[in-house]
């Protein structure tokens, strides 16, 4: 179980953090802990919004993607750390990485309640309407007399210590698994595909949905095109040059921002010989407003969307069973990340791999056999006829598959002496 470890503290010598290190230490068998650093969190100020800081963002990503979080603090006048209490200010603001998220809390003091009142207290702030994290009940581990209980590399010095708290983290383990399942259900809601909140890269003042959007963009932002030449990382195109490039790419491109506006396609060639069928007029539109305005469909673009931004996958492919035994359309969609791994958007190609599969068989000798053993799967193409049908993000297309799944076998090829498996 892959977790994230917050420790309260910013001072140099941390037995909080400390704490963590150790149990991220002591017990790889049972989960893998990220211990973060919030040293360089600024100080919230909403009159000064720092949400999208790298700090802030990094620490939003990790808690998103982790299975849980424990947070270990320590106690300062009967209440958390203001380090602490500073981060979830900002994680409950503009942000909400926490809500839905299992925590564990565990702390260390110099004296002999082991922050039982800073515990208590983080639990009613976890807690709060805009964190909403799901807190481990019960189960509290107190470590007192801290100064004393490590030994000089950071163990643990007592055994029924040690015991105690791998009870209390096999019991995080179990809470965060059924926590999680019920988050997977329905934690793709809140996406917003209307793209009202905007980026630091939307162009304001021109509506999204106008059917020349693109122009009048372009317009307002003074585009450069034609003979202009743009500097990428690893090139120096003309906009002309970037377009032809483009544009004869062997899959259809579409670039979604983390705002969730559609800004931009490879324009292949007419909208009726294209994959996915799209026109230059939807440029500018927001998701829900590309797609179909069909609840089924919806749900799926928004599990795609959430599960990329969250970082729960990297990848997403998705087939498009058309009944067509000449084509086998996939469409895949990747997140995409700017240099401090902030999600900057989707990155869809789609293609139909049914020629490129021919070309080798033709070039390997080789054919496609119904396998009498396969099992659908949804998630390739086949699924089972109780299974709720795949479905394309981007079109809306949902079908059956009637084609068998199928294997390679082996032809002999005389002149390369190629023999049967």
């Amino acid at each position: 179980m892959k977790l994230v470890g917050i420790a309260g503290s910013i001072a140099d010598q941390s037995y909080n953090r400390t704490l963590l290190n150790f149990i991220a230490k002591h017990f790889t068998g049972l989960i893998d802990v990220d211990v973060l650093d919030i040293n360089e969190v600024p100080m919230f100020n909403q009159d000064d919004d720092q949400t999208n800081s790298p700090v802030i963002q990094n620490l939003c990503k990790k808690i998103t993607a982790a299975d849980g979080v424990i947070i270990a603090t320590p106690e300062h006048n009967h209440t958390v750390p203001v380090a602490l209490k500073n981060v979830i200010e900002w994680l409950s603001y503009e942000v909400h990485p926490f809500d839905g998220k299992p925590v564990m809390i565990v702390g260390a003091s110099y004296h002999t309640q082991g922050s039982s009142r800073a515990q208590l207290h983080l639990r009613q702030i976890l807690e709060a309407p805009g964190v909403n994290a799901v807190v481990l009940p019960g189960n509290e581990f107190l470590l007192g007399d801290v100064k004393t209980a490590f030994d000089e590399n950071g163990d643990l010095k007592d055994q029924r210590t040690v015991d105690f708290l791998q009870t209390t983290l096999q019991n995080f383990i179990k809470f965060a698994k059924v926590i999680n399942l019920i988050s997977q259900s329905n934690g793709y809601q809140d996406e917003d595909l209307s793209a009202k909140k905007g980026t630091d890269t939307t162009i304001q003042g021109i509506d999204m949905n106008d059917d020349d959007w693109l122009d009048k963009a372009a317009k307002k932002v003074n585009a450069v095109e034609g003979g202009t030449y743009v500097k990428l990382d690893s090139g120096l195109l003309t906009v002309d040059q970037l377009n032809y490039f483009l544009k004869t790419m062997p899959v259809e491109l579409t670039y979604v921002d983390e705002n969730n506006q559609f800004i931009y396609y490879n324009k292949v060639g007419e909208a009726k010989d294209m994959l996915a069928k799209r026109v230059p007029a939807q440029v500018g539109d927001a998701l829900d407003k590309v797609h179909p305005n069909i609840e089924r469909v919806m749900k799926h673009v928004k599990q795609v969307i959430y599960d990329l931004r969250s970082g729960k996958t990297d990848l997403v492919s998705m087939p498009v069973p058309g009944g067509d035994k000449d084509h086998h359309v996939m469409h895949y969609y990747k997140a995409m990340h700017d240099e401090n791994d902030n999600c900057k958007g989707v990155n869809e190609w789609a293609v139909d791999l049914k020629p490129i599969v021919d070309q080798y068989l033709q070039q390997t000798g080789q054919k496609l056999v119904p396998d009498p053993d396969a099992k659908m799967d949804a998630t390739s193409g086949a699924s089972k006829a109780e299974s709720e049908p795949a479905v394309d993000a981007n079109s809306g297309a949902s079908e059956s598959v009637d084609e068998p799944a199928v294997k390679p076998e082996v032809k002999v090829d005389a002149t390369s002496s190629a023999s049967k498996n």
